[in-house]
């Protein structure tokens, strides 16, 4: 998508746009103290003053306005946030949900503070167990691709949340990027445009959606044309007026409400108007000796969190990159962590181990199922009892400023475009999040995710922070559904064991594992040779799409080195300066 930045930017006022430096520096700090060369392949971007990384090119130019403008890192995701909602209507969004890291450096005798927000979906207390069930007692898909399947839209009150903890400039100067573009259009790209011509089959039974979608004769809007959100556009000036009540009460929460009751929903005016963002300390833990600040439960950073400590027992840097060894222990240890993930559920009938899940003890007992010569299936992988120990389409984006301070954010529609309806009268696209509860027999064994009224509904979602010298270091996080755990276990292993600069981390293939019996999944790029040796120690091999997308912040000094993974062709880094 491109757009004249005029249009988009004019109440910012803002200097043309840093883009990124040619070149990169020939040396990269890590952990220990090692001074490594960089690899010549993938370079990141550089930039000072701050910089804010996306999927989306535009979103992150809108962001590090906001910075420029003397706005600081909560600013510039708020900006960034409510910019993707109009630029990437797939994930970007204010009808869907998800969690916000926020790390504020020391300031004027205050110290540092790092904060976890959850603001993702919630089932309606109007929930029953049957509700997105088909005749054969298992969840039907139909359901879930319709007001049924909403859970409460978090987005906006997540953002406001920390606007009001954290936010130096005024709310509505960080709408109304947002608001230009959905009123006098976008142009757009060839993948986004391509993106919305494929949801006409799914949008077919909702005419709200069509009208947002698709020109008046049906046709879809093709790469270069310009495409405009009159109904978004207004409905995000209601929200630049009036906060949070904007889309929570009044006439926005009366049209949610009323699209609910005619395609069969079940959440409510009262629904909206109680809902409420989780604030809490974030999971803390260490990797190699550096801490990380990890998304709780209902978000999956204990999962991560686990698979970490796993790995920190065996010699990962000495396996080296890629080899069968290195890869063989990642899958197990992709394997235990998902067995564990029967235990994540949320409120507020479940209650997450997830001081035992993260801490180093657990790990080093479920590290003992680990063999070199052979692997785990679902018969060989008891349950692990963490007890004792306690004492598709989303998208992420990471923001660092000049001061220290950084967020990191993921939010989400669950599916790509969420339930393929919209709200009438809002041009808001809704979620389908209810679909990631157990529903029928599944809930039977998943218990931490079973339906019930008020239900906080879980993601592998875990967008993370990690430090060194107790500031932001690596600020990072991806979509990716089922893939997020593993693509981040990666991405940190990558930078942390292998000591990849952080673009080259972020690029190099993936592996994904999930349940024992699951296939090892490759991502194109290892060599077809290693495929008998991994099936020699019992993998099930199997090729794969691509994995997730990281969008990530490494912090070197006053440097800003920015990794917009290319598995999304829009994803852009953009420096401050």
């Amino acid at each position: 998508m491109r757009i004249a930045l005029a249009l988009a930017l004019a109440s910012l006022a803002a200097p043309a746009f840093a883009q990124e430096a040619p070149e990169a520096p020939a040396t990269q700090r890590v952990s220990g103290g090692d001074i490594v060369a960089y690899d010549q392949i993938h370079k990141p971007a550089i930039g000072r003053g701050g910089m804010v990384v996306s999927q989306n090119r535009i979103a992150a130019e809108v962001g590090a306005a906001i910075l420029r403008k003397g706005g600081n890192a909560v600013d510039a995701a708020i900006a960034t946030a409510f910019a993707l909602a109009v630029t990437l209507p797939r994930a970007g969004n204010v009808g869907g949900g998800g969690y916000m890291l926020i790390h504020m450096a020391a300031k004027d005798g205050k110290p540092a503070r790092t904060i976890a927000i959850d603001y993702y979906g919630q089932a309606s207390r109007n929930t029953t167990p049957d509700l997105l069930l088909g005749a054969n007692g298992r969840m039907d898909p139909a359901k879930s691709y319709s007001m049924k399947g909403v859970a409460i839209p978090g987005t906006v009150a997540g953002l406001w949340e920390a606007h009001k903890r954290f936010g130096a400039l005024p709310w509505g100067t960080l709408i109304a990027p947002a608001i230009a573009m959905a009123r006098d259009g976008v142009i757009l790209s060839d993948d986004e445009a391509q993106a919305n011509a494929e949801q006409k089959k799914a949008m077919h039974d909702d005419p709200a959606a069509l009208a947002v979608f698709f020109k008046p004769d049906g046709s879809a809007y093709a790469p270069g044309e310009r495409w405009k959100q009159p109904d978004l556009a207004a409905t995000l000036q209601v929200i630049a007026a009036s906060g949070r009540d904007g889309f929570y009460t009044g006439a926005i929460a009366q049209k949610i409400a009323a699209g609910m009751k005619a395609g069969g929903g079940v959440i409510d005016a009262k629904d909206l108007a109680d809902y409420q963002p989780v604030i809490s300390e974030p999971i803390w833990s260490s990797y190699r000796g550096m801490p990380i600040a990890y998304m709780p439960p209902t978000a999956s950073g204990v999962s991560v969190a686990e698979a970490m400590n796993i790995l920190e027992r065996f010699p990962v840097r000495e396996q080296r990159w890629g080899s069968v060894a290195n890869l063989h222990l990642l899958a197990e240890t992709l394997k235990i962590v998902w067995s564990d993930r029967r235990l994540v559920g949320g409120g507020p009938d479940w209650r997450t181990p997830a001081k035992g899940l993260a801490s180093k003890e657990y790990a080093a007992e479920r590290a003992k199922l680990i063999r070199a010569d052979g692997s785990l299936d679902a018969k060989t992988l008891p349950d692990g009892n963490p007890y004792p120990f306690e004492s598709k389409d989303t998208t992420h984006f990471s923001v660092v400023d000049a001061a220290g301070n950084a967020v990191s954010n993921t939010y989400t529609l669950s599916a790509s475009y969420g339930a393929h309806v919209v709200a009438p009268g809002t041009g808001i696209l809704l979620n389908n999040s209810l679909g990631n509860l157990a529903w029928g027999r599944r809930g039977e064994e998943w218990k931490a995710t079973q339906p019930v009224p008020g239900k906080r509904v879980g993601s592998t979602i875990t967008p993370m922070i990690v430090f060194k010298n107790d500031r932001p270091w690596l600020v990072t996080g991806t979509p990716g559904g089922g893939y997020i755990i593993a693509t981040m276990v990666q991405m940190l292993s990558n930078v942390i064991d292998h000591r990849l600069n952080v673009a080259e981390a972020a690029e190099r293939p993936r592996i994904n594992q999930s349940g024992g019996d699951g296939p090892l999944e490759l991502e194109e790029g290892f060599s077809p040779d290693i495929i008998p040796l991994l099936e020699a120690k019992g993998h099930k091999v199997r090729a794969s799409n691509t994995m997730g997308s990281v969008q990530s912040i490494m912090v070197e000094g006053d440097r800003f080195l920015g990794s917009a993974d290319t598995r999304r062709p829009d994803a852009a880094a953009i420096g401050a300066k």
